[in-house]
């Protein structure tokens, strides 16, 4: 079979075009990208494309999205070598991290990328960030991909996709993988930078899992945050989990009313997992009494996750597992790289 790889695009900056009649931002057919990235010709493989109808806005992605993803990926997996999403750069992190959860025994690339000017635009970084993340997703090696992991691709640089934090809405730098080194690093060349691949020894063939339980929340503490705010979101209907975002190494406030809310939310059965507010560092809840105070009541350590990762990995074990021990332990444990694994 010669080499393929599928273009899906949701939705995003990289796919709009100008309309010459009103000057707005419209989006071009992707059925004909050959005439706006001619460069395309010049691949050894063949690019095809699926693209959403209606797209979709990336402040509008939700796990009824990523299932469809997952069932566009499990559909055309056999027939292609990689696949490159287009997805809008707000909320491609999240995408990238629920994907890493949702795809298993991935041994293809799936690469996500996007741009902050249009494809059609002058200084467009989208050209570059498109040809080199198909140029990536193609890239085989004795019949092994180079990087058969959910990734992010991004103004010269490969990151894991579950490791990245969008964190500049203006330059072309847009994201950055501060606890994780990138994958690959592009110049003149291509970098692979192998030791930090992830490649799955897992026996068994690809599947996929599309159930996500989204009755979770975020919780970010800050000076004066008061009991009113805090108790509307742990006593929400419904509420499985959330993801705690403390200060520094785990840290959060020891007032009473604080920590029996946290205690009579962990007792309904809510998990709460501590994730840091920091770019970059660890949890460590041991090393602080306020922090050892948040692991007494049973909070979970987050380690290095990103928020967006500790969101989608929550939501995914909530959808997919059977108990609340299961949960906890593989919180804790790396599933798909999102953490420095755990030393016993």
């Amino acid at each position: 079979m010669d080499k393929q790889v599928l273009i899906i695009y949701t939705g995003g900056t990289i796919g709009m075009a100008v309309d010459p009649d009103t000057n707005a931002l419209v989006p071009f057919d992707f059925e004909n990208i050959s005439r706006k990235v001619p460069e395309l010709r010049k691949f050894d493989f063949k690019v095809n494309s699926i693209s959403f109808d209606p797209i979709v806005d990336s402040s509008e992605m939700s796990p009824e999205i990523w299932a469809r993803l997952v069932e566009i990926i499990e559909e055309n997996y056999a027939a292609y070598n990689g696949f490159v999403i287009l997805h809008g750069t707000d909320t491609m992190s999240y995408t990238a991290s629920a994907l890493s959860f949702m795809l298993h025994n991935l041994q293809k690339p799936v690469i996500l990328t996007g741009s902050q000017l249009p494809l059609g635009a002058i200084r467009t970084d989208g050209k570059e960030n498109l040809l080199t993340a198909l140029e990536i997703a193609a890239t085989y090696k004795n019949n092994q991909a180079l990087v058969p992991e959910v990734c992010i691709y991004f103004q010269d640089k490969l990151f894991r996709g579950n490791r990245t934090t969008k964190y500049n809405a203006e330059h072309f730098r847009a994201f950055r993988s501060d606890n994780y080194p990138p994958l690959a690093e592009v110049g003149l060349h291509i970098k692979y930078n192998y030791p930090y691949i992830r490649y799955t020894t897992l026996n068994g063939s690809f599947s996929v899992s599309k159930r996500m339980d989204s009755n979770v929340s975020l919780l970010k503490i800050f000076p004066g945050i008061n009991e009113n705010v805090v108790r509307s979101i742990l006593e929400a209907p419904g509420l499985r989990g959330v993801v705690l975002e403390t200060y520094g190494s785990g840290n959060a406030p020891t007032s009473e009313w604080f920590m029996k809310a946290l205690k009579d939310a962990i007792e309904r059965g809510v998990i709460i997992i501590n994730v840091t507010q920091c770019l970059a560092g660890n949890v460590e809840m041991w090393r602080y009494e306020t922090g050892r105070h948040l692991l007494n009541l049973g909070v979970v350590s987050g380690h290095d996750i990103t928020t967006e990762a500790a969101l989608a990995k929550l939501m995914f074990l909530l959808g997919n597992s059977v108990s609340m021990g299961e949960i906890k332990d593989k919180l804790n444990d790396s599933l798909k790289g999102e953490i420095k694994p755990v030393m016993a």
